[in-house]
Parts: structure tokens; sequence; C-alpha cells
């Protein structure tokens, strides 16, 4: 039952991938952002109203579990989907989604920090591979040449102040070799899997997927509220805004929540780090798609997948062992 939710949140985020690409290249990302979220709450709300109906208006309530739901709102409603849809405007849907997978990694690095769990020599060795594919999927070898040769240009026309230079060889080299969104990317992916230990606590401790959605998505949207200066500007924004970009962000927010609830749900059956490897395994859908979709717009070739692949191979052979 665990492995079938798993599975099918899989599929609702790797389509969302696509649908977000698509939706950033029409509609500004603070208001498309906006909107996403706000469909969370509107349509977690409406599914846990039918729930509650259904269950004759009671439920029991557990205030560390409504805590812990809160804070997943913080890091993965809020902080983590706003640096992931920017990631995924800036390195294309392919890229982006390999590095989101990294999050299950995170989430074994912060339980070593804080919980004292011991990393035995496969695991670093696993880690080892998932930053190799992550470097793989992210170095820009035509980039990386024109800026050894521009630094190499600066250096044989230098006579003096070598250390300036020095910092500015290194500056340009690390430039050259990172694309843009990559910082976004990885920092997303932390505050996922933040995210996923808070809500994995919060399931184990009071078993309510779609109240936990709903939580989440709501202090999401009122912490966008507070501290986005755009949100003043939304409704103005929204009447000028493309109407299927619009469209788009609110189908990208149904799908959204949909996957949250359905990873939520699967953490009780299964443990929380086979729940988030399975849904976050995305390059497997999203590169064919992203490919056949999109007619190949970010440039997808063979060093792409292969770095995809080595963060997936990494990955499973950290949650296996």
């Amino acid at each position: 039952m665990g492995e079938l939710l798993a599975i099918g949140a899989l599929l609702l985020f790797s389509l969302n991938v696509i649908i977000t690409k698509v939706a950033s290249g029409r509609l500004d990302l603070n208001t498309g952002f906006l909107i996403s979220i706000s469909m969370n709450v509107l349509f977690a709300g409406l599914i846990f109203l039918g729930q509650w109906m259904y269950n004759g208006y009671s439920m029991e309530f557990h205030g560390w579990g409504f805590f812990m739901f809160m804070l997943s709102g913080l890091f993965a409603s809020y902080l983590g989907r706003y640096l992931y849809f920017d990631s995924i405007a800036k390195l294309g849907p392919a890229k982006a989604s390999t590095f989101m997978i990294s999050n299950p990694l995170f989430t074994v690095i912060i339980s070593w920090l804080f919980l004292h769990e011991q990393l035995h020599a496969l695991e670093l060795a696993a880690m080892f591979v998932v930053m190799l594919g992550l470097f793989i999927v992210s170095f820009k070898p035509a980039q990386a040449g024109r800026a050894v040769k521009a630094t190499a240009a600066g250096s044989d026309s230098t006579s003096g102040n070598s250390n300036q230079h020095a910092g500015q060889s290194a500056k340009k080299r690390w430039s050259g070799l990172i694309q843009p969104g990559v910082w976004l990317a990885l920092m997303g992916s932390i505050s996922y899997a933040l995210g996923n230990i808070t809500r994995g606590t919060a399931i184990h401790d009071w078993n309510e997927p779609v109240l936990g959605g709903f939580v989440g998505a709501l202090t999401g949207l009122l912490l966008q509220v507070l501290l986005n200066k755009t949100t003043r500007t939304f409704l103005s924004d929204l009447r000028a805004a493309d109407r299927k970009g619009v469209w788009l962000y609110a189908i990208s927010g149904i799908l959204t929540i949909t996957a949250q609830i359905g990873h939520m749900a699967a953490m009780h059956y299964i443990p929380i780090s086979v729940a988030t490897l399975i849904t976050n395994s995305q390059p497997l859908l999203v590169i064919p798609l992203s490919y056949f979709l999109l007619k190949n717009q970010e440039g997808i070739n063979l060093r792409t997948i292969v770095g995809s692949l080595l963060v997936l191979l990494g990955i499973s052979a950290i949650i296996l062992n």
C-alpha cells in the first residue's frame, strides 16, 4: 500500500515539474507561486472538510503532530517549493528534478548530525557518487573552456596585483563550471529534506495526511503573504496575468498538494526514507517527458542522463543499506 501511494505521488510530482516549466515562461514566479500555494490550501481544505464530515465531525487533536505539520509548511511548502520553482525556471525541469532527488541524501546527513545516526563506508561512498552525479549534470564544458581561456589571457596580460587577479580567476572558474540555479536547487533540496523529517515525525504521532497537507499549505501561504512584498499587488497582477499561465499554476497547486498528501500517507506504511526515495525519483519520468513534450529545450544529452542515473544509484545504495 505504501509503495503504491509513493509511486502515485511520484507521478504527480513529475507531471508538476513539466507544468511548472511551461507556466514559468508565461507568468512571474512570485505571482505563480502564490497561485499555486493558494490552490494547495483550497484543495486540501475541501478534501479535509469532506473527510471530517464523513467521520461525523470528530477528530482527535495531537499538539506535537500539529506543530510538526506547521514546521513542514515552513520548510517544504514555503522555502523548499519557492526555491524549487526558481531552480526549474533557471535550470530546466530535468536538471532541477535531479537536484531535488538529492534531498534523501540531505535527510541522511541531517539525521547523522542531529540524531547521531552512524554513517558507514558504503554510505560515504554512495554520497560521493551522488555528488559526482550532481556535478556532471551541472557542469558546462563549453563555458568552462571559455572561462579557463579568459583566465589565462588575464594572467598573461597582468604584471601586478596577483592576489586580486587570483581571486578573480577563481571566481571565473566557478562561474564557468556551475550553472545559475544550482545553489537554489540545492538549498531547496535541503529545505525539502527538513520538511520530510518533520512530516514523517508528524505522521507517526498523528496519522492525518490530509489535515497535515492543509496545515502545511496554510502555513506556507501565511509566510508568503507576510514575508513577500509582491503579495500586496497580487490581485492587480492576477487581473493582468496571462490566463493560461494562471490556470497552469492552479493545476500545479492541485498536483503538488495531492502528491504531498500521498507522500505523507505512504510514510505511515513504509519507512520515511523509502517513501522519500520513491517520490523523489523524478528524473526517471521527467527526463523523457521533458525531452518529448518540451522538444528537448534544455539540451538533455548523455551527460545529463548519466549524471541523473549516478544520483539515483547513490541514493538507492544509501537507502537500501
